[in-house]
């Protein structure tokens, strides 16, 4: 941007005519260069505005119909010379979809449909998905090395149900014929395939989207404040980069719904969370949090990935866990002893840019919290008892001796969270490949025998949340059936107001400039 230019005149005693023209040609002079580095500075910035504001219209034509991106509209907010002292506050609505699976440790096929399981024609704003025992819990995985190949290749599902299918094997992956598609290759890698999906047109998420922080940096270039690009070279995650990774092409067209918002591994527990594509530029301080209950209480076996990060101006808390197992008369307590160390122990790293930011790192410190996966309680019925009220269908006498229920009620866990009414079977445990919770005829040890349980549940905790659905889907391929919860989640969003003192620029004129240059505006 042209830099205004500084004249500086000395006025002699001199007062004949010759001295008075040449002080009116000097004013002159300096008058026209002031007026056309004026000129100059007013074409740049009203360049940058066209250019910002056609990028933002082919975001919002690609995009869908998501009315947030009204309120980041930049031709309401002038950068003046002052900052603003005043900001408005909108709500809007964020459709959630969360769902947890135990899968015992089988590894997927390729004819695994998840389309009924992730409810893709409702198509909601977000997808939070957790497993547990996506590998065998022995020794091998619990104290060795975890086995990441089952979670790239849940991954690479999930991506083909959200996005249709993308052909890897276009791009260096060699196929498996073993699994009859591209999908399946050999020894595929976690950390290559996430960043494969985690990039959105080559760029990697940003780390912090603070209004204060976003708007000191528009200052800097003298041009409205913009959320439109939240993603910076700069910014980019600390995990190792891998160049020789080619990244598909079909990936960053318009034609992939859902982005990568993140995804972990701990042992046999996996999450990932997955946004609609021309929403992921409002994620920011995006951090992730292991906390191991298994053997000795240190071992990752048993225990949770917790996922903070914030949409707009409202911090999302998002924790998958798999707690103590057994039913014997006491384990409950264990599972108790789980869900208070989880809370007390899980400290999110600090990485926002912004001095005094108020991003919690801890789980309760969340606007939104949604915590699920297979809690393990269990059913306080002797195994003929319970047989008897399950081939009956009688939930709700079944479901008064559920034990999280009875632990809730008596305010020794979750006190303060909420979960929908269970209106559908138990989930646990199911004969494998069957829709039997036994095997009439086999006889199985008391040891080895299971009592039907609700296992796996959703919870939440904090204000604007709002069930819409609370369901399990009936997929055999493990002895769990998987459970599903969608939300409508209030948002927060705000958004600078009309700053008290604006430049001199004339700003009324800026809308009549681009409707005549850009195709986007009407």
């Amino acid at each position: 941007m042209a830099q205004p230019t500084i004249v500086i005149l000395f006025a002699g005693t001199h007062v004949g005519l010759m001295d008075n023209e040449f002080e009116d040609k000097q004013e002159e002079t300096v008058s026209d260069m002031m007026a056309s580095n004026q000129q100059r500075k007013k074409q740049s910035f009203l360049w940058k505005v066209l250019a910002m504001r056609e990028r933002n219209a082919r975001t919002m034509e690609r995009g869908s119909n998501y009315s947030l991106d009204t309120l980041s509209d930049p031709s309401s907010e002038n950068l003046g010379s002052e900052p603003s002292m005043a900001s408005t506050e909108a709500g809007q609505n964020l459709r959630v979809f969360a769902a947890t699976w135990n899968v015992g440790g089988q590894c997927p096929t390729v004819n695994l449909d998840l389309g009924d399981f992730l409810q893709v024609r409702n198509e909601p704003d977000m997808y939070v998905l957790g497993f547990q025992e996506i590998v065998p819990l022995n020794a091998g995985n619990v104290l060795v090395l975890e086995d990441n190949e089952p979670a790239a290749k849940w991954l690479a599902l999930i991506n083909q149900s959200l996005n249709g299918p993308s052909d890897l094997t276009s791009n260096g992956l060699k196929s498996t014929a073993s699994f009859g598609g591209p999908l399946f290759f050999q020894k595929p890698s976690l950390k290559k395939i996430k960043k494969t999906f985690k990039k959105i047109n080559g760029k990697r998420l940003k780390s912090c989207n603070c209004v204060f922080e976003m708007e000191r940096k528009a200052a800097k270039d003298f041009c409205f404040r913009c959320q439109e690009s939240n993603f910076n070279s700069d910014d980019s995650s600390t995990e190792e980069e891998d160049e020789n990774f080619p990244i598909p092409v079909a990936l960053a067209t318009n034609q992939m719904k859902y982005s990568l918002v993140t995804c972990k591994q701990m042992v046999g527990i996996f999450v990932s969370v997955w946004m609609k594509r021309e929403l992921v530029q409002y994620i920011g301080h995006l951090r992730i949090c292991c906390t191991s209950r298994g053997i000795m209480g240190c071992l990752g076996n048993k225990g949770c990935i917790s996922v903070s990060m914030s949409f707009y101006q409202t911090s999302f808390c998002f924790i998958c866990s798999h707690l103590a197992s057994g039913e014997k008369e006491g384990d409950e307590l264990r599972r108790n002893l789980d869900v208070i160390e989880i809370l007390k122990n899980t400290q999110f790293p600090r990485i926002c840019k912004t001095p005094h930011s108020r991003m919690p790192d801890r789980i309760l410190d969340h606007d939104r919290i949604i915590w699920f996966g297979d809690l393990n309680y269990r059913i306080s019925l002797s195994h003929d008892d319970a047989k008897r009220l399950v081939e009956k269908k009688d939930w709700p006498a079944l479901f008064n001796k559920d034990q999280l229920k009875m632990e809730r009620e008596a305010g020794r866990v979750f006190k303060g969270w909420k979960e929908g009414k269970i209106y559908f079977a138990p989930t646990y445990k199911y004969a494998f490949n069957s829709d039997t919770y036994y095997v009439e005829g086999v006889k199985v040890s008391k040891n080895k025998r299971r009592t039907p349980a609700w296992c796996d549940r959703i919870l939440w905790h904090g204000r604007g949340i709002h069930q819409l659905s609370y369901v399990r889907k009936e997929f055999k391929f493990s002895d769990h059936r998987p459970v599903c919860a969608t939300f409508n989640v209030e948002v927060e969003v705000m958004f600078r107001g009309q700053k008290k003192k604006v430049s001199t620029y004339n700003f009324q004129n800026i809308d009549d400039l681009v409707s005549t240059r850009s195709p986007y505006y009407s």
